[in-house]
């Protein structure tokens, strides 16, 4: 195994370790992984389609769409019209709010006190390169064969 096939091992078991742990932090809270994932998109305070987080976070369609149906019915997402009278825009409710702060708290203190710790340590280009990794890799994946690879949310 040479040089870069160790770093891309090193660099996807770190992700895996990162997923796992996201897991592990839903499967404790009760909720499930991409409810998580889902609570975490929306709790920046803006709306989002279904599509765009379908693309943004690469949950498949039809789990979003689950999940956003029990969330809705638990009365902790709104569906809004979208301004282009497509596609509804989703939102948290103010009961979504103290929801999704209740489940995330942990979360948002562990990820803040890891990326300090991290940037101290390899600087804030750390966070560059593994955006432009992301990038770098759904392209080649994208030249290899689906043009859009990584911009359709679909497992």
């Amino acid at each position: 195994m040479d040089q870069t096939e160790r770093a891309i091992r090193r660099l996807m078991l770190a992700t895996e370790k990162i997923d796992g742990a996201y897991y592990l932090f839903a499967r404790r809270r009760g909720a499930k992984e991409n409810e998580l994932t889902l609570l975490w998109a929306l709790d920046d305070g803006q709306t989002h389609s279904q599509r765009q987080i379908c693309r943004d976070w690469m949950i498949p369609k039809t789990t979003v769409n689950t999940n956003v149906k029990e969330l809705a019915a638990a009365g902790y997402l709104e569906l809004l019209p979208a301004e282009d009278g497509r596609e509804k825009q989703i939102a948290l409710t103010p009961a979504g709010r103290a929801y999704a702060a209740r489940v995330l708290r942990g979360i948002y203190a562990a990820e803040q006190a890891a990326m300090r710790q991290t940037v101290a340590a390899y600087s804030d280009e750390f966070v560059n390169a593994m955006e432009a990794f992301a990038d770098r890799l759904c392209d080649e994946l994208g030249r290899r064969g689906d043009p859009d690879f990584c911009e359709t949310g679909e497992r």
